[in-house]
């Protein structure tokens, strides 16, 4: 078996445990593509080679010592810069955090190395993971590799470049109003917010706190099942963890579109403004659905309060967690999050109370909305990839966007309701600009949702075009 870069995860670690690539010969192989193309996309930080290289030895050590190996043994892996990892550099992308060194990894990480991969470095996020563009005044700005002058998306943009230059056979990242399928639209590659719960977090200042979630990237959906099935599961540390062990979301994963009910809406019945170049791709996935014998229908659920709901307790979240360090460093955080700091101040409690009613009514609306719909497709980004010299796109199609929020409504809005959504590649722009298309289940629905995303990318193959760097 030939493995080179742009291998599925699955057959490198199948290779190595058959013994015909060693990790340190997988890792040299990363090494190589992220000193050939990081320079043009800046996505890897913080790495140190000669640390990797002992992990990897370890690694090589045990397997010939006939020691039980994990499912990611040998695997190179960069985590988030906003994953805490024991004993690297995590900096947030916040120059208040620029020599932070955890003592410990956090769940997700500690799952992750748990399963045998091999820590390569960390990747690049926007300040405090706030904002879908991937910038910080620490590392700079993380560029798209299929036109370095596009964003690559953000919060997880340095996972998603990464992935799809090769640098990387697989990437975690985290979710709060899209910054897991927001790069994944942008970059070509795949990303899933979980049902809540189903990757649990820890430490949390919130253990009620679900707003936000890790979850998996990947090149394609059974890569991205084989990292699920590693951080997913219960844990006694996270008491909203869902009970499900990652087991059930291993490969092989199979499905079919034949008979799969579908819901299609490009806009939610006008919810928010999309480009027209995405609206026009969204909308070609209507006939890859029915032309796989899906029964599809223009129907989508009632969001109207999801907007609110959403900036509140997203206002709320970010007062509580940097209001004391915002007051201490008025100059330490990028202006727009300041602001989005600042707007949690005036929040009552009867604010917070009515978001979490609001967002208790949306889950059941949602609920009851799946009783008769299998999944919800519609856009995972308003836009393609824009100006990576802009913070947010300030217009679609020529009408102004007034925060760097206005432009996300399309994934935020699936946010409150805590169901699974993935973004799966679904087509260019005449530019070359990667745009994804976003398929909603039920809540806990995650293994059905990966069967119908995985049969939708076996009809497109859209996610095997490989970027010019």
């Amino acid at each position: 078996m030939s493995i080179d870069h742009y291998s599925t995860a699955r057959a490198m670690a199948a290779a190595m445990r058959d013994k015909q690539i060693s990790a340190r010969g997988l890792l040299e192989l990363h090494l190589d593509r992220i000193t050939a193309v990081n320079d043009d996309v800046n996505a890897v930080v913080s790495m140190d080679s000669e640390r990797s290289r002992a992990e990897a030895l370890a690694a090589d050590d045990s397997l010939a010592a006939g020691d039980p190996v994990g499912p990611l043994h040998g695997l190179p892996f960069a985590f988030k810069d906003t994953h805490a990892v024991g004993g690297w550099r995590t900096t947030y992308g916040s120059p208040l955090m620029r020599d932070n060194v955890p003592a410990r990894d956090e769940l997700i990480v500690e799952r992750i190395r748990g399963a045998g991969a091999i820590t390569i470095g960390k990747t690049n996020v926007p300040e405090w993971a706030a904002g879908s563009h991937t910038f910080n005044p620490i590392f700079g700005t993380t560029r798209n590799p299929y036109d370095r002058t596009r964003s690559a998306g953000g919060s997880s943009g340095g996972a998603g470049a990464a992935l799809a230059t090769g640098m990387v056979p697989l990437a975690d990242g985290s979710d709060m109003g899209g910054s897991l399928r927001n790069p994944a639209s942008f970059d070509n590659v795949v990303g899933l917010r979980p049902s809540a719960g189903r990757v649990p977090q820890w430490p949390m200042p919130n253990a009620a706190e679900v707003l936000s979630t890790g979850g998996p990237m990947a090149r394609n959906v059974e890569d991205l099942a084989l990292l699920l099935s590693v951080i997913a599961g219960p844990t006694a540390r996270s008491p909203l963890a869902l009970a499900d062990t990652g087991e059930v979301f291993a490969p092989p994963v199979r499905g079919a579109l034949t008979g799969v009910r579908v819901a299609f809406s490009v806009d939610l019945g006008g919810a928010f403004e999309v480009d027209h170049d995405v609206a026009r791709i969204v909308r070609e996935q209507r006939e890859v659905f029915v032309g796989a014998g899906a029964q599809v229908v223009e129907e989508y659920p009632d969001l109207h309060e999801a907007d609110e709901t959403f900036r509140t307790l997203r206002a709320w979240h970010f007062q509580h967690t940097f209001a004391a360090q915002l007051a201490e460093h008025p100059d330490g955080f990028k202006a727009a999050l300041a602001d989005n700091i600042r707007a949690g101040e005036p929040l009552t409690g009867a604010d917070v109370a009515r978001a979490f009613t609001r967002r208790t009514t949306l889950t059941e609306r949602m609920r009851v909305f799946f009783e008769s719909h299998d999944v919800l497709v519609l856009p995972v980004s308003q836009v393609p990839p824009f100006s990576a010299d802009e913070e947010f796109p300030h217009e679609i199609n020529g009408r102004a966007q007034a925060t760097y929020l206005d432009w996300m409504r399309s994934a935020y809005l699936i946010t409150v309701t805590g169901c699974p959504a993935i973004s799966v590649p679904a087509g260019f722009t005449a530019q070359g600009w990667p745009v994804g298309v976003q398929i909603v289940a039920t809540h806990g629905a995650d293994r059905r949702l990966l069967e119908v995303a995985w049969a939708f990318e076996q009809r497109t193959r859209v996610g095997d075009r490989r970027p010019p760097v």
